[in-house]
């Protein structure tokens, strides 16, 4: 799983027959500060994300077409399956 930000939406006309009523974002993955981290993905939105949201994205086939309700095998490898209202780390142990 990653952390991302959703940067845009994706509209295509002319699409695979699974992505058909899928709604389909552009995510850039960020670290729990909010910081850029790698290359942005496209992915499909199962919580009704938006542009701006923090979002946690799955990044297995498997699970994400189970998650998004497909059953026969597809060309599908990832989906948001939240929105992120905070992150909360704990507190390092003082070494000793």
């Amino acid at each position: 799983m990653l952390l991302g930000k959703v940067i845009g939406n994706v509209v295509s006309t002319v699409k695979e027959s699974c992505y058909h009523g899928l709604k389909t974002l552009w995510v850039q993955p960020i670290d729990v500060e909010g910081n850029p981290k790698g290359d942005a993905i496209i992915t499909f939105d199962v919580v009704d994300a938006g542009v701006g949201d923090r979002v946690l994205v799955i990044q297995e086939g498997g699970s994400a077409q189970l998650v998004l309700g497909i059953t026969e095998p597809s060309p599908i490898g990832s989906a948001i399956v939240a929105v992120v209202d905070s992150v909360k780390l704990a507190k390092k142990p003082a070494a000793g």
